[in-house]
């Protein structure tokens, strides 16, 4: 990891070394016209869901549209070249998810997918722990239920993932390594509601996913929350445990960054920068995101490349697992 976090902390100065804009790329009167921001989830999907919101925070700011365009699959790959393509006016960003930055280079490393060589960073938009729910076909109610059946019966009990290399992915893999016990992964594409549904219908065992992609069968009582991947007790949860609880350490949060393509105007990404950093810190758009299960905190440029270093870190040996199988 001593190349990427060099990386990083080589890329504290980019911005600072970046040649001077002209004049027509200045920030003062951006943005003129519709912004886009690519996702790299499906539709439904928790980074889906968040980045529709700091859309909608952004365009009531700039009282210009900001538009979300979902680009899935290969992993995050697709959006990403589709990203690192766009010209770099400031009016495409890209908001990848943790999976994205932080699992693929380790096994993609040629792809578009490293800071700063090929983008730039703009700031933090959302974390979103991951939620553990259980379908009608178990009959356990709790994490250590859930552990003590799979040790019994180990490769017995399925778990959906949407996705292969997406954190519900790593999770899942993560669970199975600090529990020690096998599961059976059955990937989806197409976001959470292929999966979720079945859950539903007791084809699948359980499904590992951000809440605001379970939310409605939830409340439905269609599936069973037993645990919470976050580091405490969530306040809008304050009844459903921890996965720490009973694995001690126990983490695992999506979040979701904004980076702009390499070239993009330093003025732009300044203003950018600042606005989001309003937008993701303003009390309603905290309490909407506390609803959905995400949380928002706001970055500096030089903040996301850390962050980003030591995520890669953290989830290196979850990747190489997936790797070696």
């Amino acid at each position: 990891m001593k190349t990427i976090i060099g990386l990083g902390l080589a890329g504290l100065g980019l911005l600072a070394l970046a040649p001077a804009p002209t004049a027509h790329a200045q920030a003062g009167n951006y943005p003129e016209k519709p912004v886009t921001i690519i996702a790299d989830a499906a539709p439904g999907a928790t980074p889906d869901v968040d980045a529709r919101f700091v859309a909608e925070g952004l365009s009531k700011m700039w009282g210009q549209q900001v538009i979300v365009i979902n680009h899935p699959g290969a992993n995050g790959s697709i959006a990403a070249r589709t990203a690192t393509e766009a010209a770099p006016d400031g009016y495409t960003l890209f908001m990848p998810a943790l999976s994205t930055f932080a699992a693929l280079p380790s096994v993609a490393p040629n792809l578009p997918l490293k800071l700063p060589r090929d983008f730039l960073p703009i700031g933090f938009t959302a974390e979103n722990p991951m939620f553990i729910a259980v379908g009608p076909s178990l009959s356990v109610t709790t994490l250590p239920q859930l552990i003590a059946l799979a040790k019994k019966e180990p490769g017995k009990i399925s778990i959906a993932v949407t996705g292969i290399g997406r954190l519900t992915h790593l999770t899942g893999e993560l669970l199975q390594m600090r529990a020690d016990l096998k599961l059976l992964t059955v990937p989806y594409t197409g976001g959470p509601a292929p999966a979720l549904g079945d859950v539903i219908g007791g084809r699948i065992s359980m499904i590992i996913e951000g809440y605001s992609g379970i939310v409605g069968a939830v409340k439905a009582g269609s599936v069973k929350l037993i645990a919470v991947a976050s580091a405490e007790r969530l306040p809008e949860f304050p009844d459903l445990p921890t996965v720490a609880e009973t694995i001690p350490g126990f983490s695992a949060t999506g979040w979701q960054v904004m980076v702009a393509p390499l070239g993009t105007p330093v003025p732009i990404i300044s203003k950018v920068s600042a606005d989001l950093s309003k937008a993701v810190t303003d009390p309603d758009f905290k309490k909407r995101l506390g609803a959905i299960g995400s949380y928002s905190r706001a970055m500096s440029p030089e903040e996301v490349l850390a962050f980003v270093a030591k995520e890669q870190e953290t989830w290196l040996p979850v990747v190489q697992r997936i790797a070696e199988k």
